[in-house]
Formats: structure tokens, C-alpha cells, sequence
């Protein structure tokens, strides 16, 4: 049976890795525990977080929020009915209407099975994800970790981790190769995705409280 995280797992996990790792104690002797930040498994997440990429969070959502309103319900179909001078008009880039007409065109062909990947282990569900154009490593492990709930997953290039991590370090600059963040956080494991929302936790608290990276 593959692990899930939830509303309690978020809590003792956070509470067992500030046991491990004194600048996780900090973040939730401060602000404590992290949400769980879960969102629904579906073609329309997937959507948002093709439109996360590389941007503001700010900016994506204004632009998903103009095609719910646009379309209602964001299914493959309501996307594909859209031409390029209305996607453009939503906010979306020229690759990011390409990328997302792809998946919903493998959605819709079934092609992706989106709910298939529920029951598969996280490299099959990043490798399927993958095949897609515009789908990349932080795309894949986002939904591994928000959508699915995977219990240990480290999202490759995430800004807001590498981030808070350099600030709780003392660090001059981001670590930004993979494989040494890995390094970093071995101890983490198995609850690297709690983790990683201790660090998003502390991101944007630290940044509510006038705090800028």
C-alpha cells in the first residue's frame, strides 16, 4: 500500500524531523506545523501547475482563475476549445498553451490516465508524467507531493525551498544542484515532502512578516 500523507502524518512527521534537524526545530518551535497543502488529483491542478512554472504564484493563479471564469469547469475539452488569441488574452505564454493543449490531448485520447497514477510508485508516476512536453521534474514532483501526497518527495529547482533553506543555513548562496540538496536533507527521509512544507511553511511566513529573499 503506498503511504499518503494527511492532516495528522503533517504534524507528527514535522514534529519527529525537528528531532533530526535543528533548523526544522526552529520552524516549528516559530510558526508550527506546516499545512498540508493538498490539492485535487486532477487535469485541472495539473493545468495550475503548469502555469506555476517559472512565475509568481500570484501571477498563475490570476491567470487560472481567468480561464475558470472563462470556461467554468477546466476540463481537457473547455481547454481545447480555446484558441490562441483567448488563452493569450487569460495570461497564458505561448509554450504554456502548447504544453497544456498536449495533456489535454493525452487526457483526453487516454493516453495519461490521471487516475492511474494514484496506484503506481513515484518513479512510474513522475516517468508517465515526464513523457509529456512542458512536464519536467518539478512539475512531476509537485503533484507527486500535493496532488498524490506522496510522503517523500524533495521537488527538484524549487526557488521557495532551496531559499528558505539558504536563509535557516546561513548560507550566501541557494544550493542549487540537485543531488547536493539530497545531500543536505538524507536525514529527512522517509518525510522529505514534510520537510519540504516545513521550508515552503517558513518561505512565506518569513515573507508575511515584511522578510525577502
Amino acid at each position: 500500500m503506498i503511504a499518503k500523507l494527511d492532516e495528522l502524518t503533517v504534524v507528527t512527521a514535522a514534529q519527529w524531523l525537528a528531532g533530526q534537524d535543528a533548523s526544522l526545530a526552529l520552524v516549528l518551535e516559530k510558526y508550527g506545523p506546516p499545512p498540508l497543502w493538498a490539492r485535487p488529483a486532477d487535469f485541472s491542478t495539473l493545468v495550475h501547475i503548469i502555469l506555476e512554472q517559472q512565475v509568481s504564484l500570484a501571477s498563475a493563479n490570476a491567470a487560472f482563475q481567468k480561464l475558470r471564469e472563462k470556461v467554468g469547469i477546466v476540463t481537457p475539452e473547455s481547454l481545447l476549445g480555446l484558441d490562441d488569441a483567448a488563452l493569450r488574452d487569460l495570461g497564458f505564454s505561448r509554450q504554456k498553451m502548447l504544453y497544456t493543449r498536449l495533456l489535454a490531448q493525452a487526457v483526453a485520447s487516454g493516453d495519461l490516465n490521471l487516475a492511474a497514477l494514484e496506484h503506481l510508485p513515484d518513479a512510474d508516476v513522475s516517468s508517465r508524467l515526464k513523457r509529456l512536453k512542458g512536464i519536467g521534474d518539478w512539475t512531476a514532483d509537485i503533484y507527486l507531493s500535493e496532488c498524490l501526497l506522496r510522503t517523500d518527495i524533495l521537488p527538484k529547482g524549487d526557488i521557495a525551498m532551496q531559499e528558505a533553506f539558504r536563509v535557516l543555513h546561513g548560507l550566501e548562496k541557494r544550493i542549487s544542484v540537485h543531488s547536493d540538496f539530497e545531500a543536505r536533507t538524507a536525514h529527512w527521509r522517509p518525510w522529505r515532502s514534510v520537510g519540504t512544507r516545513m521550508l515552503w511553511h517558513f518561505y512565506l511566513c518569513e515573507r508575511g512578516r515584511g522578510v525577502t529573499g
